[in-house]
């Protein structure tokens, strides 16, 4: 059985929803038709954690997770990207060569768009060579405001972009 929450963050309403092994999603405007009404325990720690960090007493989110299957490439770049530390960003060219997939940057960027447990796979410290680039986070036309937000929150802003 799925179980889901929801989290009111600083920076949107996040939906939590669990599976039978760990967090599943985690997104703004997860639509969670289906699920228990009563968020199992997985689900109450992961909107616990989420509230820690969003109030800068957690840096690093430690829940089972349940992805989706998905492509092995895939799963080796967010296997990296779970490397890069709090209060630090990596370009989307150097998470490629970090996952040694051979995949070009662009493709990186598909893979961080469709994350599906943003923020506990932290795509928003993705960055473009020469700027922020995109994020698909956030509310509905707020993704790189809220990419921006997470980074200032992190102090990982990059210094071109202070």
């Amino acid at each position: 059985m799925l179980s889901v929450d929801r989290y009111d963050s600083p920076v949107g309403v996040l939906g939590v929803l669990g599976g039978p092994a760990g967090l599943r999603e985690l997104g703004w405007g997860l639509v969670t038709r289906g699920a228990a009404t009563e968020p199992d325990a997985c689900v109450q720690q992961v909107v616990g954690q989420l509230r820690e960090y969003f109030a800068g007493h957690r840096q690093h989110f430690d829940v089972p997770l349940d992805l989706p299957p998905l492509e092995p490439a895939t799963r080796a770049v967010l296997a990296a990207l779970q490397t890069v530390p709090y209060g630090t960003t990596i370009t989307y060219g150097e998470l490629a060569s970090r996952s040694g997939t051979g995949l070009p940057a662009r493709a990186i960027g598909s893979i961080m768009g469709a994350n599906p447990v943003p923020l506990v796979i932290p795509c928003h410290r993705v960055v473009a060579g020469d700027g922020l680039g995109g994020y698909s986070g956030g509310e509905p036309g707020q993704g790189v405001a809220t990419k921006r937000w997470l980074l200032e929150l992190e102090g990982a802003l990059p210094p071109t972009l202070l």
